[in-house]
């Protein structure tokens, strides 16, 4: 557990938007692990449903929680304007208890979320408690490795949010100013490990580049160091994506 539940909470996440290339990179990635015969999806923290729909065609069944219910009135307008509310439910999650059956999930996704709760442990045994045995999780954090702190920190004397290099500190430094946790490969692992979930693949996701505003330039970016979905080089990902299998 980080200092961040005993000094103060961290800032809650924002909603990617649905033209963001790290929406079609964490699907793709996710895909590849995904339980073949579809089945029932949970996505936790699913904001407006832009992610949680790439995965429509994939499964029976889709709920979706998320603990603000702003963005889930979007998403409940997004689904009626595309007529596709028949196999998808969004939930308002009260932090604590997911409000689904006790293995009842065959598939979870959950991205960029866990660095934002107040408590960690009791999300991870939630996930453990509704996933089936031999049911997959799918996770993303931010890592720890990238150049640039991905939600910011509130430093002193420095309107600018995202000092480079400023997620590699110690932690008791990072966790006093940073606006979410970021972790390395190791660290997730072992939470997810003493979860009561088996870890099957761990993959850096390749930093998508969408804050340079500059088209030509993020282009060429992407075209060259930043391709792929996944990379071998952790200074080039903004994020590390877990796969386990709920044992």
């Amino acid at each position: 557990m980080s200092g961040f539940s005993d000094n103060r909470r961290p800032a809650p996440g924002k909603p990617a938007d649905e033209k963001d290339l790290i929406l079609l990179r964490r699907c793709r990635l996710a895909r590849r692990v995904a339980p073949p015969g579809g089945g029932v999806m949970l996505d936790l923290g699913c904001g407006n449903g832009a992610q949680t729909l790439l995965f429509s065609e994939d499964f029976s069944e889709i709920v979706g929680v998320d603990i603000i219910n702003r963005h889930l009135l979007d998403f409940r307008e997004r689904l009626r304007r595309e007529a596709r509310a028949e196999r998808v439910l969004p939930v308002l999650y009260d932090g604590c208890r997911l409000p689904v059956r006790t293995a009842s999930i065959d598939y979870v996704i959950s991205f960029e979320v866990l660095e934002h709760v107040e408590d960690e442990g009791r999300v991870l045994s939630e996930l453990a408690r509704i996933v089936k045995p031999g049911g997959v999780l799918v996770m993303t954090v931010p890592n720890r490795w990238w150049v640039f702190e991905t939600h910011g920190a509130d430093l002193p004397l420095l309107p600018w949010n995202r000092v480079p290099f400023f997620g590699w500190l110690p932690r008791r430094i990072h966790d006093r100013y940073a606006r979410a946790r970021n972790y390395s490969r190791p660290e997730i692992v072992r939470k997810l490990s003493s979860a009561g979930f088996t870890v099957t693949q761990g993959v850096y996701v390749t930093a998508p580049m969408d804050v340079v505003r500059w088209t030509p330039l993020r282009n060429a970016l992407r075209k060259t160091v930043f391709r792929g979905d996944d990379t071998g080089v952790p200074v080039l990902s903004t994020s590390i994506m877990i796969a386990a299998r709920r044992t």
